[in-house]
Formats: C-alpha cells, structure tokens, sequence
C-alpha cells in the first residue's frame, strides 16, 4: 500500500470540527500489529490494553471501549441511575441534553434539568445547581436530582478545578452521582496543566473521547469503578455498542493518544490568535476563546450563512457555521485563509441590513459535535 498520499490530510482546511481529522501513517502502519480477538467476549488485546490504558491516565479502575462519545455518555447516565423517578441536572447547552437524540428520556427514563449559567460560561454550585437542585426528602410532586453531568470543555471553554470540588463535595453530601462529558478533557488539560487523572477523582464516571481533538478515527473510554464498568458493559450490549474485532479500531486509537497529544496546544494558539483578531477588529464573539474552538456570533455580527458559503468558497476552506474549529491537521495555509475569510465576512455583512436567518439543517448538523 502507497501510503504517501496520507502526508497531506484532507482535513487541513476543515474547520467545522476537530472529528474531520484523518488517519495518520503511522495509524495505518499500527494495524499490522492489531489483535484480532473478540472484544464483546473481552478477548482482544489491543481493546483491553487501550481500555486499561485511559484508565490508567485517567486515575480510575477500569475502562470501557464505546464507538463514540453519545454511547459512553449515554450509558454512563444509565448505570449512574438507578429508580426512576429522577432528574438530570446539566448545562443548557450539554452534549447529553442537545445532542444525543433525546437519550437521556429514552433510554434513563430521567428528565432533565437543563440550567442557564448566570456567569454565562459554566455552572456554579451557588447560582446555578443549588437554586435548581431537587432534593429526595419525601415531597412526592418532584423527580429528585439523581445525577449532575458536567462538560469540559463546553464550547471550548474550560470548567475551573475549584468550581468542580466544590460541586464534587455536594455531590458526595447528597447522595447525589456525577458524570464529566470530558469529550475534549484532553484541551483542557493540555491547556491548564492539570492532569486528566487529577480531573477525573472527583467524578463517578468520565467519558474521554478519541475520535474528536485526538483523531482517532473511532471510538471514545468510559472509565471509572471495575463494578461500574461491568454494569456499563451490559448497557453497551443492550444499545448494539459490541464490537467484535476492535482491535484494529483500538491499534489506531492508542497511536492517535500517544502522537497527537503534544499536538493540540498549536490548535489553542491557532484559535486565540483568531479570537484576538476578531475582537480586534469588532467581530462580536459568543463566548471566550479558551481553547480550540472560536464562536463568531453571527446574528450580533450579521453575517449570514450565504456570506459564510461565499466566502468558504473563496479560500477553498470549510465552516458552516460560527462556530470555528480548530484541530492538529489544520494547514499554516489554511490558518492564515480562514483569518482573511472572517475577516472578509465581517465588511461583507456590514452593507446587511436583513437579520440572519436559522441555518440550514445541514449546518445546524455540523454543530453537533
């Protein structure tokens, strides 16, 4: 197999998301040495060993692999209820409440408490879960809070440690569970210096992503307890997540780990240099750049989504929306045309007197993840 024609990635001008990144050579050269043992039996190598693996990073006993985030979060909030009636409290704009396809009522029978942050960037313990927390005291009219997911990062932007503990000891008070969506927990340790493990100890559950700011191709771990872990494996069963040969997908996702890691503070820089430049030049932002992704805020800034494809098509880039992602396989080349393509947004947009209409579906679709 000629694999000089994986050198360039067809990714190196995708900004809709850090999941468009493409297998690596050496990705591809790492299947050679893939097991080939059956994973739902737990018989194959390379899935118990990259299973054990993020859940050595991660500080916790065990690990479980999942073909993507949706299903070790979703399985995750299962095993973490356990008698319905209960609730869910998360962000508004959580990945478990917006775009998992209604899993958290179909699957865990379990409504959700979706919550606006008064601080517009995360939830705090004292203005946002307190005055919304439900408790289980006998008041039969309710759904008790059962279970609180956090997401790091959200957006891009990063949940302070500080804020965590305090809501980790709540938790532990109340009797009440606590899952990470650490879907990108990798930016934001890369991008504070706090280790992913450190993270990790003060929740019931965590679920890391490969597939996404790491470019493996599939897959994300669920970790936490061995007994957690055992029940999470049952869920995955019962939703169709039993992969048999894994190990070529798992091969694959540990190289991604140990190769890409390094990588991802270029994507901060990338993304902070883009958030400065729009500041800037008055290009109105949806949130702080904390780590690789840029909200333009399109409806404060006018730009619509044919000015977003005019000038896609002018640099030869793609985004589909305000939201501007950054990952490691992202070209110098297609840095410097997507500052110019926002730019040229923003003097387009300025002779637009109509407001922005909702995005297509295709492109609401982008957002997704």
């Amino acid at each position: 197999m000629d694999l000089t024609v994986y050198k360039t990635s067809p990714a190196h001008n995708d900004f809709r998301s850090d999941t468009f990144t493409t297998p690596t050579v050496s990705m591809i050269e790492s299947l050679a040495s893939a097991t080939l043992g059956d994973a739902v039996y737990n018989e194959d190598k390379a899935t118990i060993d990259l299973e054990s693996k993020v859940a050595k990073i991660a500080g916790k006993e065990a690990g479980l692999y999942c073909v993507s985030g949706t299903l070790s979060n979703q399985i995750a909030l299962r095993v973490n209820l356990l008698q319905p009636p209960y609730s869910v409290m998360c962000d508004y704009r959580a990945h478990v409440y917006v775009h998992e396809a209604g899993g958290m009522a179909t699957l865990s029978q379990a409504m959700p408490q979706a919550i606006k942050p008064k601080n517009g960037v995360h939830l705090t313990l004292e203005d946002d879960i307190l005055p919304n927390f439900i408790p289980d005291d006998g008041e039969i009219h309710g759904a008790p809070t059962k279970l609180i997911s956090l997401e790091n990062t959200l957006h891009g932007m990063l949940f302070p440690l500080e804020e965590i503990k305090k809501i980790s000891a709540f938790c532990k008070k109340n009797d009440v569970k606590l899952h990470l969506d650490g879907a990108r927990l990798w930016n934001a340790s890369v991008a504070t210096g706090i280790s992913i493990s450190e993270y990790c100890q003060y929740f019931d559950s965590v679920s890391l992503c490969l597939s996404k700011t790491l470019g493996a191709p599939i897959g994300s771990v669920l970790v936490s307890s061995k007994k957690f872990i055992a029940k999470a494996n049952h869920f995955r069963k019962q939703n169709g997540g039993g992969v048999r040969q894994s190990g070529l997908l798992a091969r694959m996702a540990s190289t991604a780990i140990d190769e890409n890691l390094p990588k991802l503070e270029k994507t901060h820089k990338m993304a902070l240099e883009l958030g400065k430049l729009c500041e800037e030049n008055g290009i109105a932002l949806e949130h702080p750049v904390h780590t690789n992704f840029v909200f333009v805020d399109l409806a404060e800034t006018k730009i619509s989504y044919d000015i977003l494809r005019q000038v896609s098509e002018k640099y030869n880039l793609k985004f589909a929306s305000g939201r501007i992602a950054f990952h490691y396989q992202i070209s110098d080349e297609s840095f410097e045309a997507v500052k110019k393509a926002v730019l040229d947004a923003y003097e387009i947009a300025k002779d637009n007197k109509d407001d922005v209409v909702a995005a297509p579906k295709f492109y609401q679709a982008q957002e997704a993840n």
